[in-house]
């Protein structure tokens, strides 16, 4: 595990949760949800019900009262069968967006079926490290590679064979059992993973040393009150500045403050410090969607420097972001996927 990283594993209001700390600093947060509504990464078997009128997309039945919309259905008419997997969270009690490109995704892969080709991520550019991956990877999808694509993510890099091995066997057993399933009523086939198994996925290197599993960890080492912190709109940064995270019906608000120092040099300070903050701030909170930033005011020339650090930090966020740009007012718009559930929602 990475140098100053501790993994929690704790609950919180009755839920299981999974903090990320690194180096002292809360940095990812989530949270199990209570209900049994659709979560991305589930995927279901699912029956079309109707076009949308006007658009592209039709209506796809879940089972059990629940519903799929599908945004590109060209060709596709009501009462098909089609295996989607959920892609997004659901805004308020709309149906909930589904993809028919399929993804099982582990710590060292992700399987794509109905996509061929084999790839290996690449951050990993060492030609030889590439080519040993690309063996295990044809050795442990042979005879599925005509129906099973293979994506050999960055953080199998350096690591034994036998692990990445078995790591792509999983995937490749939980793609071809889904797709075997044979045709019938809706019904979901493969659940959305924990916040603990997430966790430990995508946070925990193998030596799991730095995970602490007892309960009221939260508490113990003080990081509850972060947690706390984050149902309040503002988060706070240096020298009295802060910054007003409020989501609406139509979009999330940012209002940028630089405290009791109004100068334009105090401004810059602050947007820099803000820009930097902001994306933390959006993974704990869950928040996603359209997000409008309105910075403090500062020299029009120092608007590009804002958006370099803005850009620095989406790129390695996790989350995918489109940074749209900046407005006629000087605010700032972003797009961001809704991967997770408001955090506020999920305390209520």
């Amino acid at each position: 595990m990475k140098k100053g990283r501790l993994v929690i594993l704790d609950q919180i209001g009755g839920r299981d949760c999974a903090a990320l700390i690194d180096n002292g600093r809360l940095t990812d947060f989530l949270v199990d949800r209570q209900d049994t509504g659709p979560r991305p990464g589930m995927i279901y078997r699912a029956k079309t019900m109707r076009p949308m009128k006007g658009q592209s997309g039709i209506m796809l039945d879940l089972g059990k009262g629940q519903t799929g919309y599908l945004r590109q259905a060209k060709g596709i008419t009501a009462g098909e069968t089609l295996l989607v997997q959920v892609s997004t969270h659901a805004e308020g009690s709309k149906a909930s967006p589904v993809s028919p490109k399929l993804l099982f995704k582990s710590r060292y892969c992700i399987v794509t079926p109905h996509a061929p080709g084999l790839n290996v991520a690449r951050k990993i550019r060492d030609e030889d490290e590439r080519d040993r991956l690309l063996e295990v990877a044809n050795e442990a999808l042979e005879g599925a590679d005509q129906v099973l694509g293979l994506i050999v993510r960055s953080v199998s890099e350096g690591v034994d064979a036998a692990a990445v091995f078995e790591d792509i066997s999983a995937m490749r057993n939980a793609a071809e059992t889904v797709l075997a399933q044979p045709l019938g009523e809706p019904v979901l086939l493969r659940e959305a993973e924990s916040a603990a198994q997430v966790a430990w996925r995508e946070w925990v290197d193998p030596d799991p040393d730095d995970v602490m599993q007892d309960e009221g960890g939260l508490e113990l080492l003080g990081f509850r009150d972060s947690i706390d912190a984050l149902l309040s709109p503002n988060a706070f940064l240096s020298g009295g500045a802060w910054m007003a995270i409020e989501p609406t019906s139509a979009l999330v608000a940012v209002d940028v403050n630089t405290g009791p120092d109004t100068s334009f040099a105090a401004g810059l300070k602050t947007n820099l410090a803000a820009a930097r903050d902001l994306p933390r701030q959006l993974r704990l909170r869950g928040l996603g969607g359209q997000i409008v930033v309105d910075f403090a005011p500062m020299a029009r020339k120092d608007q590009r420097q804002v958006e370099q650090v803005l850009r620095a930090g989406f790129k390695v966020d996790g989350i995918e972001t489109a940074l749209v740009g900046w407005t006629g007012l000087g605010h700032f718009e972003l797009q961001r996927k809704r991967e997770r559930l408001p955090l506020s929602e999920l305390l209520q």
